[in-house]
């Protein structure tokens, strides 16, 4: 049996189990969402088996109630494939009043018409990503996000070196990959982007797409990833590679349905006030949920990422970006980006519950990090505190070594040495 590694969603799942009657857990394929609710369910059915997919059927055509028998907590994998299950799921809840009945995992949101009820007071969701560097045991984790956002000092050697982040960022943060010997680890990112656009993009709710045009929309996405790239330049994009027209429509259509495989996420822009009477730019950032989908789409090989390190530095920033999220979900935090209409910009902007805000630079290498400090100095500058109070931290979050605090109160913190 395969060792499970633990995941930063665990305690949140545990939690949610205690004072809700279901917990759903969202996320894009191969994330690891079944193995980690495995870990708390007492039975379980897997709606994606072809060898009971009549049973199934005849079930949900006649009492989908029936499904719910089994010792909770009981798990439905794929719940999205039979939605009839959520009413099912919340009536029982309303009736038993009982509290971790029923986890549901899905790859894909179900049609918006195919449930009756919110669930509301019932059924909570948790997003859950691929693997982070600390969750994949290659950051060590001598560093805490909650750390640095209270203030405390911190220390930290990275042993991940420049070859190992190329190699995380080529293998992805799949859980599979960990159990795969030699350089077929780094074959599961190209199978899954295959299995996107030739499978999951046609059955996610019907629609026949064309492949070759979703494939011109990735690759887009991907040659923007860590920007606010526009539709139009998207669009300007799959005609110069796919040598037709693709209507705005069809885009959108294209984009909503990356976005509803948890494949495609959108840093929104900050709506934080500066004294600056530059206008903001409030259009989305666009990040893929994992940078092996980068390289896998653009089929970069490892020699492409040394030779081109500026482009490097946007992918490692979606792999940042991408850990920055898992943890600050754990914090009960939330992620933007500013960036106003002079280009001047920030990479990061994390915000937590109880109103404390940092700003975050994210740049590949320690040669960097003087500007970064810069730009993260001027920022302050131009915060309007009468508005906005001081920000909680500012950090550099970097490939490099070392993790410290300036004595300009700055962080430097090494991806390699964080953890929520």
């Amino acid at each position: 049996m395969k060792k499970y590694l633990p995941r930063i969603v665990d305690k949140m799942l545990k939690n949610k189990l205690e004072y809700m009657g279901a917990v759903l857990i969202e996320g894009c394929k191969w994330c690891g969402k079944s193995t980690t609710a495995k870990q708390f369910a007492k039975s379980y059915i897997e709606f994606q088996d072809p060898d009971k997919k009549m049973q199934y059927d005849k079930t949900n055509q006649t009492k989908p109630s029936l499904f719910l028998e089994g010792k909770k907590p009981r798990l439905f994998v794929e719940w999205q494939m039979y939605p009839d299950l959520w009413d099912s799921i919340r009536m029982d809840i309303d009736h038993t009043g009982l509290k971790g009945q029923y986890i549901l995992t899905g790859s894909a949101r179900p049609q918006e018409d195919s449930v009756m009820h919110t669930g509301t007071g019932r059924i909570t969701k948790l997003l859950m990503r691929p693997m982070s560097l600390y969750e994949s045991l290659e950051s060590n984790g001598s560093v805490s996000l909650n750390d640095i956002i209270n203030g405390n000092d911190i220390s930290g050697i990275s042993k991940l070196d420049f070859d190992g982040l190329i190699n995380a960022m080529i293998r992805g943060g799949w859980p599979e990959s960990l159990n795969i010997d030699g350089d077929n680890k780094y074959k599961i990112s190209k199978d899954y982007v295959q299995s996107l656009l030739n499978e999951e993009i046609k059955t996610v709710d019907g629609t026949e797409r064309n492949t070759s045009k979703m494939r011109a929309v990735l690759k887009s996405i991907s040659r923007n990833i860590s920007t606010n790239v526009s539709k139009s330049t998207i669009l300007e994009d799959v005609k110069t590679e796919f040598a037709s027209e693709v209507s705005r429509p069809t885009l959108d259509d294209y984009l909503n349905t990356l976005e509803k495989l948890y494949i495609l996420e959108y840093i929104p822009a900050t709506n934080l006030n500066l004294r600056s009477k530059t206008p903001l730019r409030v259009s989305p950032k666009l990040e893929l949920v994992d940078p092996s989908i980068v390289i896998a789409t653009l089929n970069l090989k490892r020699e492409d990422l040394i030779n081109d390190l500026n482009f490097t530095g946007f992918i490692f920033e979606n792999m940042c970006m991408r850990d920055l999220k898992i943890y600050a979900d754990a914090i009960d935090a939330r992620l933007s980006y500013y960036r106003d209409k002079n280009n001047f910009e920030v990479d990061c902007i994390l915000e937590t519950a109880d109103g404390k805000w940092g700003a975050i630079e994210i740049k590949l290498g320690a040669g960097e990090i003087p500007d970064a400090v810069s730009n993260l100095t001027k920022f302050k500058e131009n915060v309007d505190t009468d508005k906005y109070k001081e920000p909680s931290f500012l950090m550099v979050l970097t490939g490099a070594d070392y993790s410290y605090k300036r004595d300009d109160g700055i962080y430097v913190v090494s991806i390699g040495t964080l953890k929520d």
